[in-house]
């Protein structure tokens, strides 16, 4: 049946080129964005992680300044480090002449002051950006590291927790330590008297006892030995001092006022007092043999704000200008250097870690960018070929739909 009012034919033919005519500018906006995805109404799931994987790209972009930034701070402090223990070693070669009787020491002692001068220069200018890792470190809780932001983990459930290497500083700083001045109340005492102060054949062996807890750094330690008239010790008080560095254990104080103690002792060829240390608690035990009547009294201080020594401080004490500080710089020269290159090579170690990760942060860039890529980036040669064809299909729909249209002229024919 024919009818004027209702065309089907030039229906169908409508929906079928509204039909290409969407397809049609679908493909146009690939063509013209080169995205498939372009906002999240084309296709949300991909759409959402795309903007989540960008966003990351993004981060990863700051990883990437903040870890070029470490490594040139590292780097500064590498040179500076190396440059250390070059002029250490110099200063070595010094020592070694001044061991000869015919030299003049004076001249020697003059060059080795100019060369310590130098390594002071060295270590508080080795900064970048305000940071230096060589001098200058704070006794506060956590100065013993720099922490440089390394990377963003993602986790399955979609938190994100960041990611940080910590370089530890290296002080080869020449400053001596400064004793604080404010005493610690009881509670906070780390290392006491176990016993009785006074020690002697008669009397007890007390323990310098080390309290768990760990130390504080700028934390100042005084052991004072006190001997009686006509014992091996004189009545004079001797102290022996220790200002903790951040990150000192309790060992590490009981090992440093053990050597100091123990080297006045064989330095003044002390033969009646000894010093023994727990292994486990650092107790350092102090026994007496004198006679009765010369007893040894032991006391302990401690105070707060003092200034950990540097880690180059025993340059002061090298003095050649004669025999005996020839030798007996000979033998402090050995550790400093030690000391130098033990920072040398923790700092490049640092160093390779960083630039390692600066190159792993860029293939992940890159590897994040590919993915989004291949989520919501147009296929642009398929795109070309569809263009091609939903033209054609254009064109035949409109001719369809013409067609269509000149239908209804054929009823006229009837009334002829």
């Amino acid at each position: 049946m024919s009818s004027i009012l209702t065309n089907n034919s030039a229906m169908v033919a409508l929906q079928t080129l509204k039909s290409i005519n969407n397809d049609l500018g679908k493909v146009q906006s690939e063509i013209s964005t080169g995205k498939t995805v372009e906002s999240a109404k084309d296709n949300a799931a991909t759409w959402a992680i795309s903007k989540v994987m960008s966003s990351d790209v993004e981060g990863f972009k700051a990883i990437s300044d903040s870890l070029s930034l470490g490594s040139s701070t590292v780097g500064v402090a590498l040179d500076g480090a190396e440059g250390i223990t070059d002029l250490l070693t110099e200063i070595k070669g010094k020592i070694v002449n001044s061991q000869e009787e015919n030299v003049d020491r004076a001249k020697i002692q003059t060059d080795i002051e100019a060369l310590r001068d130098q390594i002071s220069s060295i270590s508080g200018a080795a900064q970048f950006n305000g940071l230096n890792l060589l001098s200058n470190i704070d006794n506060t809780a956590g100065s013993g590291t720099a922490s440089i932001l390394s990377s963003l983990d993602r986790s399955g459930d979609g938190s994100v927790s960041a990611s940080s290497i910590d370089v530890s500083k290296q002080d080869l700083g020449t400053s001596a330590a400064v004793l604080g001045t404010t005493a610690v109340g009881a509670a906070g005492d780390l290392i006491t008297v176990s016993a009785a102060a006074a020690v002697g054949p008669a009397g007890a062996t007390p323990a310098i006892a080390f309290t768990a807890g760990g130390t504080e750094g700028g934390a100042s330690y005084r052991v004072t030995l006190t001997g009686a008239a006509g014992s091996e010790w004189g009545t004079t008080a001797v102290n022996f001092d220790y200002v903790a560095r951040d990150g000192d254990t309790e060992m590490d104080v009981s090992d440093n006022l053990l050597q100091q103690m123990n080297d006045y002792a064989n330095a003044n060829d002390f033969a009646n007092t000894t010093f023994t240390q727990n292994a486990t608690t650092g107790a350092i035990t102090v026994a007496n043999t004198d006679v009765a009547a010369n007893t040894l009294g032991v006391a302990v201080a401690e105070t707060l704000d003092g200034t950990a020594a540097g880690g180059l401080a025993a340059l002061a004490e090298i003095d050649v200008s004669d025999a005996d500080g020839a030798a007996a710089a000979l033998a402090s020269i050995e550790g400093l250097i030690q000391t130098s290159i033990d920072a040398a090579a923790s700092l490049g170690s640092d160093g390779k870690r960083i630039e390692t990760q600066n190159e792993f942060v860029g293939k992940l860039m890159d590897g994040l960018k590919s993915g989004i890529g291949s989520l919501v980036d147009a296929d642009m040669e398929a795109a070309s070929a569809k263009l091609q064809a939903l033209q054609t299909q254009q064109q035949l729909g409109v001719q369809a739909l013409s067609i269509a249209n000149q239908a209804p002229q054929t009823i006229l024919s009837l009334f002829r």
